[in-house]
């Protein structure tokens, strides 16, 4: 279980000192964009309100449901994986998940909405979406957990 609040910690804080830094220090919500390596990697701002892409993010009800739904999964995943305290792959991955779900809650309560600002593009394909290292931890501890998650039973 050390692992697992290991990880997350590290998760949320590198998430939330990451948007800080963007946000606050180089101000990219008065600037919009900054090019850091382009055409590969760009700063762009962009406020998400809803989940992915934006998706129900109608009003101020919908913030409120979003962060309830962030902690019921997060409180879920933690009791699911419990069973599989031994497996330090598993508790990795979660604590990726539950550390990027959690600094996005934290973005919802402070800005009321979701700060994303990494934008990827390549090979002439422009990319209009924008994500943050939140998101980063999300998807890898749920792919994590979808290869990991039950291997320690099968291996006894």
């Amino acid at each position: 279980m050390r692992t697992l609040w290991i990880t997350a910690l590290l998760a949320f804080g590198l998430d939330q000192l990451s948007k800080w830094l963007v946000v606050h220090v180089m101000e990219l919500s008065r600037l919009g964009v900054i090019e850091v390596f382009p055409p590969f990697l760009t700063f762009r701002m962009g406020w998400n309100r809803g989940i992915n892409f934006g998706l129900f993010g109608d009003g101020d009800a919908s913030r409120w449901v979003l962060i309830a739904l962030a902690v019921a999964i997060c409180c879920f995943v933690l009791y699911w994986t419990r069973r599989e305290r031994g497996d330090f792959r598993v508790m990795l991955a979660t604590g990726l998940l539950v550390g990027g779900a959690l600094g996005n809650v934290v973005d919802r309560l402070v800005y009321g909405a979701v700060a994303d600002f990494l934008n990827m593009s390549c090979c002439g394909i422009r990319n209009p979406y924008t994500f943050n290292i939140a998101d980063i931890s999300i998807f890898v501890g749920a792919v994590a957990l979808a290869v990991w998650s039950g291997r320690s039973s099968e291996s006894a």
